[in-house]
């Protein structure tokens, strides 16, 4: 069954805060082989104009994602997550991400599309500091595939 159009545009309240920490962030650049020093260094970041380490641009995609959940879970929406796979995700930043940055995320559906009896929601997820200032914008991607023809 395809996914109900009205559901473009909703809004989900913000997540609460998430602390990005050091090692976090150091976990996280040593899981995907990044090894720039501004990532582990605080050195090496200040050095390039940063307060703290700051993560790797890939690295809210945790957090952006979990957020997402909120869509996904949405029992209204009627995803069936079993058969969702992960289409595309983009990143727009306004700065990076340091260490200490208390981040929420709030998630909108950007847009959803039937294609070829599947069923592709973007999900746009906003994220802001504490102070309420824009950091980066996320895009998520997710298609669910068609169910299988019975025989």
């Amino acid at each position: 069954m395809a996914l109900d159009q009205s559901f473009v545009g909703r809004t989900y309240p913000p997540t609460a805060p998430y602390e990005v920490g050091r090692e976090k962030i150091r976990e996280f650049a040593e899981a995907v082989g990044d090894t720039n020093p501004a990532y582990t260094d605080t050195e090496a970041a200040k050095a390039l104009g940063h307060s703290d380490v700051i993560a790797p641009p890939t690295f809210v995609f945790a957090i952006t994602f979990k957020a997402a959940g909120d869509v996904i879970a949405d029992p209204q929406l009627g995803l069936d997550y079993s058969r969702v796979v992960h289409g595309d995700q983009k990143f727009a930043y306004t700065r990076p991400v340091r260490a200490g940055d208390r981040l929420t995320v709030t998630s909108t559906i950007e847009a959803i599309k039937s294609l070829a009896g599947n069923d592709i929601l973007d999900i746009r997820g906003e994220v802001h500091d504490e102070a309420g200032e824009h950091v980066v914008t996320a895009w998520t991607k997710l298609v669910a595939r068609a169910a299988a023809e019975e025989a």
